[in-house]
């Protein structure tokens, strides 16, 4: 109990900004970690460490890239899906069987790559966003 009476903030502090200086303050309190404007003054003034967030302006422009190109991966693999089923359907005629069997194969190359680079998106996106 005696904790937690220690814990609760009774005294208040104001400071007094002109709207420039305000204006950075918010400014550096969004590039850090902390949710609110008070938890990260309140850190600033006791000297205590400020996680800030690092971006890297070209990884995020590769990784926008990136995930639009692993959208339109995804939609030719389903066009790519639709095609293949619909070539089974003439699995009865005999000329369409030899190459039905060469594009199930290259489907099936198709269909490991694209797990690959959408895992590897996915990935790069994990890490990308823990910065």
């Amino acid at each position: 109990m005696k904790m937690l009476i220690e814990k609760v903030r009774k005294k208040m502090v104001v400071v007094r900004m002109n709207e420039a200086e305000f204006e950075q303050v918010e400014k550096f309190c969004r590039q850090s970690t902390e949710r609110n404007l008070s938890s990260y003054l309140r850190k600033v003034s006791l000297q205590k460490p400020v996680t800030i967030k690092y971006r890297n302006a070209s990884a995020d422009d590769f990784l926008k890239e990136m995930l639009e190109l692993k959208k339109e991966l995804n939609a030719i693999g389903n066009n790519f899906n639709q095609a293949v089923h619909k070539l089974h359907l003439l699995d009865k005629i005999p000329e369409f069987r030899v190459w039905i069997q060469q594009y199930d194969e290259l489907h099936l190359s198709f269909i490991r790559k694209t797990k690959q680079i959408n895992f590897k998106v996915n990935e790069l996106y994990e890490q990308w966003l823990l910065k």
